[in-house]
């Protein structure tokens, strides 16, 4: 460790002594961290536990599950004493965190089996080990830093797994300047995947959310002890249905506070402003239950104002606590359950048209007369976007029938003086009512400029796109739309990343979704009959029925203005054009979907555009939707990290116009850099004029944020990005080439590299995705780098990269080199069109005639070596390929069944290799490796019988099993595929 590492550790103690923990400097071991633990666990439960006791409570306790531990950190447990009697203890108090005693330890070491890791800093509650601080140096990327602590936690026999490291809730990385946070998880959700889905890291903020990066002023506000007690015990999160921790983000924690500390109090009504896409549902799940646990309390309300909303926030709240919210299927259902005294009902998720219906005193079942009970007891309504329908006739009924109720609502987009007129409250014209008016006062706000400087969401990229050069607010005419169904077939793979993602047509009205789906499907089929390589995309529209009296579509409709309206016109002609959508879409799809259960279709549709995550072999992407045609729905309250562009070709404005941007700005990871929306309607002004109404305080800067660079200045970023790799391969004496990429010396050299090359990439990747490219700009673009030295680049940087993580796994001593600190960064290396089906296409297309043959053997090989998805099977791709003569004219079923037979020989090849070199009998080794990649398991004592017939002594035999393993983690690492074979961490 540097000596400035341990000046920053020392100053981080010192700072924690300040603050009241004490330093145990005696705490350096296992033994040592046990007998602390058994000190406080006796002295909190108020008992002395036997050795043997002791001993076997230790076993009970410790477990390699993260979530059963934490659930036992914050319970009443028991435990069977030597004499059969029964123990109920807990290992923390629970009833009051403050109370806990709050230590601090550093370097600690936990020697088990087979790991000997040292903790740089750990705090510890009543002696339970619950955070850790990992401090690094300047300019480690905090990805890279959570993954070495992946990389801890996959070691077999770790600390985390066999002591009471267990207990683990919290994990620190700081470099002094810059300090994260992320909660601990078991390892399906605590590991780097093959997209990089990474787990959440954060940066600590104040309420005004001002980042509190530094360590220092960090320990003082997050470390203080009753604040992280709380931390721990009140603001994470088990999500029991997905066995998962998660910690709530500072502005959550703040809104949460403000609700509860308002309630308290008896202060009034309020509303939170948090943006579209901040996860408004866990704060509001939150809020319930800590509110749940007051006694002053009758009911908490949580009010949505769809059903579809109503079922989506009921199974949110329910995945984070299993069923502690049944659904109301009836009013009768809400009514009883809302006069019930069990527990259980403590908290209802209810539709705002339920709730007026069981205020309306007309009804005939007497719902109000029935709630007479509830009249002066106090009552908590939270209402999920708050600027809708509760600015009515239900909003009052609710403040006539409970006086001492307390509202409080959240929204992504207020209402405020410019944005409240035209609200419509059922059919009938509003005044112009602000979100202020109703809610009283702001608790908190966070708004999508915060959330985009804490890259929570993502940026905007706008093309306005005059499909006819004319008609600017005019929607009708089949020129018009014939011009647009042309400009998104044409721009829809490079909006897209070539389909990784998929879109959303926002039309005017049902007339004009109709009329485009009719037109799609028509263009596309003349596309096709001229092209046989067009792909067509796969489109679904969905918009609303004739309600015809059915109280479900009603409901779906409340907040469906324009849908309302449209279905009063005409309605059985509206009805059979979505009858014939569906039928297209059960034919498409192998559905059977009817108009009597639209919210099926409705459903299905919603989960084919989720679906987009899955890989090809997962889910071919004749199962996936590429493209929605919508009118209201989906604009408003539908999230998918694989939705990214918005195409419009409606009039928007203010909150409907952000509502519906915000469906595309969902995090993913770096091959999605922004949310794209091509607007076809030049609705400049519009966008201007959201983007200052809801930027918050930050106004004058708020449009920079929001929307990405113009094309013009990231071609200029990318040419600088250039310049500076050409800067540095000159200063190594090497030509700014892809063939001198080899010939770099050493590990400071490769890494800088790959630095350097990931920036231009990620450069590139951005302008990949920009719709309204010039001629000019593709020259530009074409100038500072030409496609296919990009390309060869690209191989390069992934062989170097390739080397570069086999030293990052195998473990080197100095964290702190420059390789331990890369994070590759693979995803935007990995494109969405060049997949196994395609290599194989252009294969056959190689050995072919001729007049089939598209690129060259090199080109060919090229191109596989720039795609990270093919990184383990490069030099089998390149050894097939050099086995065919161009021309030979196979076919490719041929094609791929002579591959899948060359990868088998060369699989048998390899190991026959290895057994022969190692004396072992190739037909065992074969059968071991099979059985070891059946499991993903590694099994040391197969391995132990695959070596004893060399009769070796125990010397003899460790060298030849490291030496053997050395050579056989490459091949089982390359015929895993990426995923990961559990126990190999011990010999890498």
């Amino acid at each position: 460790m540097t000596t400035t590492e341990s000046r920053i550790e020392q100053d981080l103690i010192a700072r924690l002594e300040a603050l009241k923990y004490a330093y145990r400097s005696d705490i350096r071991d296992r033994s040592s961290l046990e007998a602390n633990f058994r000190e406080k666990f006796q002295e909190l439960n108020r008992v002395r536990l036997s050795n043997s006791e002791f001993e076997r409570l230790k076993d009970d306790l410790v477990t390699a599950d993260v979530f059963a531990a934490s659930r036992r950190l914050r319970e009443i447990n028991s435990f069977e004493r030597d004499d059969g009697t029964p123990l109920f203890y807990t290992l923390v108090n629970i009833k009051d965190w403050c109370k806990n005693t709050y230590e601090v330890v550093n370097q600690l070491r936990i020697n088990t089996d087979n790991s000997h890791h040292r903790y740089d800093v750990v705090l510890l509650i009543n002696g339970v080990p619950v955070v850790q601080v990992e401090l690094k140096t300047l300019g480690v990327n905090p990805r890279r830093a959570m993954q070495q602590v992946v990389e801890y936690k996959n070691d077999p026999g770790n600390g985390y797994t066999r002591t009471l490291m267990c207990f683990m809730q919290l994990f620190i990385v700081s470099n002094q300047n810059e300090t994260w946070y992320f909660a601990n998880n078991n390892a399906r959700h605590f590991s780097f995947d093959a997209d990089e889905h990474f787990l959440p890291i954060y940066q600590f903020a104040d309420e005004s959310n001002e980042k509190i990066n530094h360590l220092a002023p960090f320990a003082e506000k997050f470390l203080a002890k009753c604040t992280l007690g709380q931390m721990v015990s009140r603001y994470m999160v088990l999500v029991a249905s997905e066995q998962k921790l998660m910690i709530m983000r500072p502005y959550q924690i703040y809104a949460v506070r403000a609700i509860v500390d308002c309630i308290h109090q008896n202060r009034g009504n309020g509303y939170i402003w948090h943006t579209t896409g901040s996860g408004k549902t866990l704060t509001s799940f939150k809020t319930s239950t800590l509110l749940k646990d007051n006694p002053d309390i009758e009911k908490c309300l949580f009010v949505v104002d769809r059903k579809d909303l109503d079922r989506q926030t009921r199974e949110e709240f329910n995945k984070f606590q299993a069923n502690c919210v049944e659904e109301n299927t009836h009013t009768e259902t809400l009514v009883r359950r809302l006069l019930s005294t069990d527990y259980a009902d403590k908290v209802i998720v209810t539709t705002i048209q339920k709730l007026g219906i069981a205020l309306d005193g007309t009804h005939k079942r007497k719902y109000k007369e029935r709630l007479e009970p509830l009249r002066h007891k106090r009552v908590v309504f939270i209402f999920d976007e708050c600027h809708r329908s509760q600015f009515g006739d239900n909003h009052k009924a609710i403040k006539d029938f409970f006086p001492n109720a307390q509202l409080f609502g959240f929204t992504g987009t207020p209402i405020f003086g410019d944005n409240a007129s035209k609200v419509k409250i059922e059919g009938e014209q509003a005044t112009d009512v602000t979100t202020e008016d109703v809610f009283q006062k702001q608790l908190h706000a966070y708004t999508i400029t915060h959330a985009i400087e804490d890259q929570n969401v993502l940026q905007f990229h706008v093309d306005y796109f005059k499909a006819d050069g004319k008609d600017k607010d005019k929607a009708t005419g089949a020129v018009k739309q014939q011009a647009v169904v042309d400009a998104i077939l044409d721009k829809h793979d490079t909006a897209t990343a070539g389909r990784k993602f998929n879109a959303i047509l926002a039309c005017a009205s049902i007339n004009h979704a109709i009329a485009y789906h009719a037109l799609f499907k028509e263009t596309q089929a003349r596309r096709l009959a001229e092209n046989p390589e067009f792909r067509p995309l796969n489109i679904a529209c969905v918009f609303s029925p004739p309600a015809e009296g059915n109280r479900d579509v009603l409901q779906i409709q409340e907040d469906l203005e324009q849908e309302r309206a449209d279905n009063q016109v005409e309605p059985d002609k509206k009805k059979a054009a979505l009858k014939a959508i569906m039928a297209d879409y059960n034919e498409r799809y192998g559905t059977n979907h009817s108009i009597g259960e639209f919210d099926l279709y409705y459903q299905d549709v919603q989960k084919r555009i989720k679906d987009q995550q899955y890989p090809k072999q997962d889910l071919p992407h004749a199962e996936k939707v590429d493209l929605v045609l919508v009118v209201d729905m989906l604009l408003t309250g539908f999230d998918s990290k694989y939705l990214n562009t918005l195409y419009v070709d409606k009039n928007l404005k203010y909150h409907g116009l952000i509502q519906a941007f915000s469906r595309t700005n969902r995090i993913l990871n770096d091959s999605k850099p922004y949310g794209n929306v091509l607007d076809f309607r030049s609705q400049k002004d519009a966008v201007d004029e959201a983007i200052k109404l809801f930027s918050g305080e930050q106004g004058e800067r708020a449009r920079e944020i929001w929307l990405v660079d113009a094309a013009p200045q990231v071609i200029k970023q990318f040419d600088e990005a250039v310049t500076q790799l050409d800067q540095f391969m000159a200063s190594q004496g090497l030509a700014n080439t892809p063939d001198q990429v080899d010939n770099l010396k050493g590990d400071e050299a490769r890494a800088a590299f790959i630095k350097l090359f990931k920036d231009v990439q990620r450069l590139k990747t951005k302008l990949d995705q920009y719709t309204d490219l010039t001629e000019e700009d593709h020259a530009s673009i074409a100038a500072v780098m030409p496609e296919d030295q990009l390309k060869a680049f690209r191989g390069a940087y992934l062989e170097t990269a390739r080397q570069l993580k086999q030293q990052q796994d195998s473990g080197a001593p100095d964290e702190n080199s420059l390789v331990q600190q890369l994070d590759f960064e693979f995803v935007l290396f990995a494109s969405a069109v060049i997949d196994y089906d395609y290599i194989m296409a252009l294969i056959t297309n190689y050995q072919g005639a001729p007049e089939q043959q598209k690129m060259s053997r090199d080109e060919l090989i090229g191109l596989i070596a720039a795609d990270a998805k093919f990184i383990d099977d490069l030099d089998d791709f390149k050894a097939y390929i050099y086995t065919l003569q161009a021309g030979q004219g196979w076919s490719e079923e041929r094609i791929r069944d002579g591959y899948l037979a060359f990868k088998a020989e060369q699989k048998t090849r390899q190991l026959r290799a290895i057994a022969n070199s190692y004396g072992l009998e190739e037909e065992a080794l074969q059968a071991f490796v099979d059985h070891t990649l059946a499991r993903m398991i590694f099994d040391g004592e197969q391995l132990g019988d695959l070596l004893a017939p060399l009769g070796l002594g125990w010397k003899d035999r460790s060298k030849k099993e490291l030496a053997l393993m050395a050579d056989l983690l490459p091949l089982l690492h390359k015929f895993a595929q990426g995923r990961e074979i559990s126990g190999l961490q011990a010999y890498e």
